[in-house]
């Protein structure tokens, strides 16, 4: 009986402490990184692609570095960057990652850096939370659940823009 009252303690603190990351409801920290506010656009009815956001803030001395991600619902997601050259749009991957220096952090938001979720078989439901990894090339890995919100307040650079990047 006593190792039992024992061992839900014990399992709890190790899950909780599993590769030195905590969290909130909102955040979550690892090592020196700290994520807030992930969150993926609901996508509509066979949409190919949805954008995924979240700000890293690095409180460390070192600079690092995110150079991939994946989630088990999305064939693939890659790090994006999309920027104005006058009336037109670019969007395009960014395969040597993003960097996050020391002291500063990186916004991954609608109309700059975001995620890009690519062959989702499933479309993303407002309410639903994806679970996501986000690999760092010093921190490693770190899994957190990106919020589903819903797909209206694109920024007015997406509208009509739907190709292979609808619902972001």
């Amino acid at each position: 009986m006593k190792s039992r009252i024992l061992a839900a303690p014990m399992l709890g603190a190790l899950f909780l402490g599993l590769f030195g990351a905590t969290a909130s409801a909102d955040s979550l920290s690892h090592g020196d990184l700290a994520l807030s506010g992930s969150y993926v656009r609901a996508m509509p009815p066979n949409a190919p692609a949805a954008g995924g956001y979240v700000t890293i803030a690095n409180k460390g001395s070192q600079d690092d570095r995110l150079v991939a991600a994946r989630s088990p619902r999305a064939g693939a997601v890659q790090i994006h960057e999309m920027t104005m050259k006058g009336d037109v749009m670019k969007m395009r991957e960014r395969p040597d990652g993003l960097p996050v220096p020391a002291g500063g952090s990186v916004e991954l938001k609608p109309g700059g850096y975001h995620l890009m979720f690519m062959q989702v078989p499933t479309p993303f439901t407002e309410g639903e939370t994806v679970e996501t990894t986000l690999v760092f090339e010093k921190a490693g890995e770190i899994t957190l659940p990106f919020e589903v919100r819903a797909m209206s307040a694109a920024p007015a650079a997406h509208q009509g823009h739907a190709s292979d990047h609808s619902g972001h």
